[in-house]
């Protein structure tokens, strides 16, 4: 910054503010102004050797030794909105409307809003926008920094230099201001503050709608969309479909190593929208879920250490290219949901962090203000502009870029100020609890908000811990989300299946404790990036046994998953049996997929979305009890588990059962509740997907052979270390009317499970990936 010289005049307090760079009202200054029955038109220009004005076509006087350019006249002389043209050290002429002779832009009902935290859709009036004032195009910028001393905007348009556009600050809302007339769009800006302290900090536009690729930092100016939806059926459905008794397989994906262009580059939205949605479409889940495309600065962070709260990552294309990804995926009947990230976020010195030179979007206290196991700190959920920032972010993402649901990252960390924190690193609530009530009355407010502004989007928690009703209304005591991840299946399941089947008869409630409060929560079934990183292994290398042993526990566990009670979720390069653990730094494993066993577990995964979804008992009812009844969860002794699904007539009916032995089980037998015949839909150990061939020759009529309580039962074989999905079909005619045999009657000794039978398939000649 340019200070004036010894020999400069001195001068009066307001004008010297100017040359500082510190005055909070550049207005009183510059600009137009009648002083004594004449006008007075002050500009301020660092950059200029001369200024003229062009109407009148008058010379401007620089002020000696200043920067400031000087005319005074009669009144009738000086438009209200004045031009110059001034000239540069190169001798290039610049024509411009001055910024300083237009009034406040901003409304006073928006601002009012916005204090009270209830702007939904702030994101129009702070940032940058293009607006004409009084017929002159330019561009409007705003932004909240309530204890900067002095805010200017600054780009390449005014060679990044404070002085030249400083903003003015509207009263006590803390939000500064200032229209450049004939500015246009997409050049670079950024905001430079001055702290009371003196300091200045260059920060990014926290409202930005799109920002330089990395390292780059910028924000673009005023960015407009000229894209055209397609999405208006896939928006009108979504609007009035019961997603809760919809079939939902979500497909996890992270854009930046999903796939790669044969030189390592990362491709852009348009081309993953047509490789992701035509593989995911051949596969059959019903939508995606994109881990966090809000912009970042470091690929290390996944995304979950986020700048732009407004913006679709740079790295991938514009914000109108991720438009036309999410329209495509519509397109093809396939929902997008987004990771979105409000618990935390980084402390990069250009982004967010002490924006104004104070603690503003987090607290000051770092027991109340800092994730130290992750490096970020924590907003400050009961400042209403922070809170109308995170909920106008939410509402951004659903109505801008028609994005299907969130799913809210950490959640845990929210609810609890002494998440992760030993005692005397937290500060108890007011009651003396460590529940965070600024939090939760957010996340109240966030799942409120976007049910009521947009019907049929889902909100989904990844949340770990007991907290209650996470997933029941706000009007019932609960926190409003859609559904919750079920983090306890996952770890109970992903434990058992780690441990050699000969110890697994000792573990067997792990796979049955899960049914005491399946039905508490909407819950999300999740096999997420979090369990393939970080030494947790591949879902394949978390098996237990050699190559053969691995791909069939792996074939168990997903034919498990998809029929257990809950929607499901897969992270990408587990449908196909990823040997390593995922890498952000490259694409997935893809060659995998010439050999057998991996092309195996592809077509199993394809075959288990095609039955899940055409059969309603695998859907309808995943958040009720009436959608489940055990067959027999206590043959532990050989490590089996059955199960029946219903659907919501009480008409469809499925039977699950698991063999989570090598060991194959021939002349099982199972009670089941009708006559009929259960058709074979899905055997794990298919030969088409990679098993030994046990199985049941396409399903298992039913016999009159009461069994475990009900007044029928089948006589199944069961193979090794797989599951059997078997459909009831009802009988036709008389033959299907045959009286049942009550059990403890039967003229001969029943067939019970086996404890022994052949050995396991010797396993192929295949080295572990």
């Amino acid at each position: 910054m340019a200070n004036p010289t010894s020999s400069a005049p001195k001068l009066p307090e307001p004008l010297q503010r100017i040359v500082e760079a510190r005055h909070h009202d550049p207005f009183e200054v510059l600009g137009r102004h009648e002083e004594n029955g004449r006008a007075v038109a002050r500009v301020f220009l660092p950059q200029a050797e001369q200024v003229r004005l062009v109407e009148p076509d008058a010379p401007m006087e620089r002020i000696e030794g200043t920067d400031f350019f000087v005319w005074e006249g009669e009144a009738e002389h000086l438009p209200k909105r004045f031009q110059i043209v001034w000239w540069d050290a190169n001798g290039l002429a610049h024509v411009q409307y001055d910024p300083y002779c237009f009034p406040p832009l901003l409304g006073d009902l928006d601002l009012h809003l916005f204090g009270e935290g209830r702007h939904w859709h702030i994101y129009r009036i702070l940032g940058s926008h293009a607006v004409e004032v009084d017929g002159i195009p330019g561009i409007r910028f705003a932004v909240w920094a309530p204890n900067a001393e002095r805010v200017s905007v600054v780009g390449d348009f005014n060679a990044w230099d404070g002085r030249t556009n400083p903003m003015r600050v509207r009263g006590t809302s803390g939000v500064w201001e200032l229209f450049i007339p004939g500015l246009e769009r997409g050049g670079f800006y950024k905001y430079e503050l001055r702290d009371r302290a003196t300091h200045i900090h260059l920060k990014i536009d926290p409202y930005a709608q799109a920002f330089q690729e990395r390292p780059h930092t910028a924000g673009l100016i005023a960015i407009d969309s000229a894209f055209d939806w397609g999405d208006a059926d896939w928006m009108e459905r979504r609007a009035r479909t019961n997603w809760q008794h919809q079939p939902m397989s979500i497909y996890e994906v992270h854009l930046g190593s999903w796939r790669r262009d044969p030189n390592g580059n990362f491709l852009k939205y348009r081309t993953l929208a047509h490789e992701i949605a035509d593989y995911v479409k051949r596969l059959g889940f019903t939508h995606i879920e994109l881990m966090p495309v809000t912009e970042h600065p470091l690929d290390a962070s996944w995304g979950y250490q986020c700048t732009g709260y407004f913006a679709p990552t740079a790295r991938f294309g514009t914000p109108d290219d991720f438009r036309y990804f999410v329209d495509h995926f519509h397109r093809q009947g396939i929902g997008v949901l987004l990771d979105w990230v409000p618990a935390h976020f980084p402390k990069d010195a250009y982004a967010l962090a002490r924006f104004d030179g104070t603690a503003l979007y987090e607290h000051a206290d770092p027991r109340l203000g800092e994730h130290k196991d992750w490096g970020t700190l924590i907003f400050n959920f009961g400042r209403n502009e922070v809170r109308n920032f995170l909920l106008a972010s939410a509402l951004y993402w659903l109505e801008e870029f028609h994005i299907d649901g969130l799913r809210v990252d950490a959640v845990a960390s929210m609810l609890y100020l002494d998440y992760s924190r030993n005692a005397g690193e937290w500060i108890p609530n007011k009651y003396g609890g460590n529940e965070n009530l600024e939090a939760v009355d957010f996340l109240r407010e966030l799942n409120t908000v976007t049910h009521e502004q947009f019907p049929g989007t889902l909100m989904i928690a990844e949340e770990s811990t007991a907290w209650p009703a996470v997933s029941r209304p706000t009007y019932l005591g609960g926190l409003g989300f859609s559904m919750k991840w079920n983090m306890g299946w996952m770890h109970d399941t992903l434990s058992y299946m780690q441990k050699d089947p000969i110890y697994r008869h000792f573990h067997h409630d792990l796979l049955t404790f899960g049914l005491l409060y399946a039905f508490t929560e909407n819950f999300v079934l999740p096999f997420s990036h979090d369990e393939v990183v970080h030494g947790k292994k591949s879902m394949l290398d978390k098996m237990p046994g050699d190559a053969w042993q691995r791909f069939a526990s792996l074939r168990l566990l997903y034919t498990y998953m998809f029929t257990y009670p809950g929607k499901k979720l897969l992270f990408q390069g587990c449908e196909f049996a990823q040997g390593r653990e995922w890498n952000f730094a490259g694409q997935l494993d893809w060659e995998l997929l010439e050999r057998p066993p991996h092309q195996g577990v592809h077509k199993l995964i394809a075959d288990l979305n095609r039955v899940y979804t055409e059969l309603p008992a695998l859907h309808e009812v995943d958040f009720d009890a009436a959608g489940f009844e055990w067959i027999d969860c206590h043959d532990s002794s050989q490590s089996v588990l059955s199960y029946l699904r219903k659907d919501r007539a009480g008409k469809g009916l499925v039977a699950a059962v698991f063999n989570f032995t090598p060991v194959p089980r021939t002349n099982y037998r199972i009670g089941v509740p009708e006559a009929g015949f259960y058709r074979e839909a899905i055997n794990s150990d298919a030969e088409l997907y990679g098993g030994s061939n046990v199985g049941n020759q396409g399903g298992v009529m039913a016999e009159p052979v009461s069994w475990m309580g009900r007044p029928y039962s089948l006589l199944i074989a069961l193979p090794p270390l797989a599951g059997l999905i078997l459909v009831h079909e009802p009988p036709r005619g008389p033959a299907g009317k045959a009286e049942a045999i009550p059990e403890g009657r039967q003229k001969e000794p029943p067939q019970g499970p086996t404890p022994a039978g052949p050995e396991a398939p010797e396993a192929p000649s295949e080295t572990k990936d």
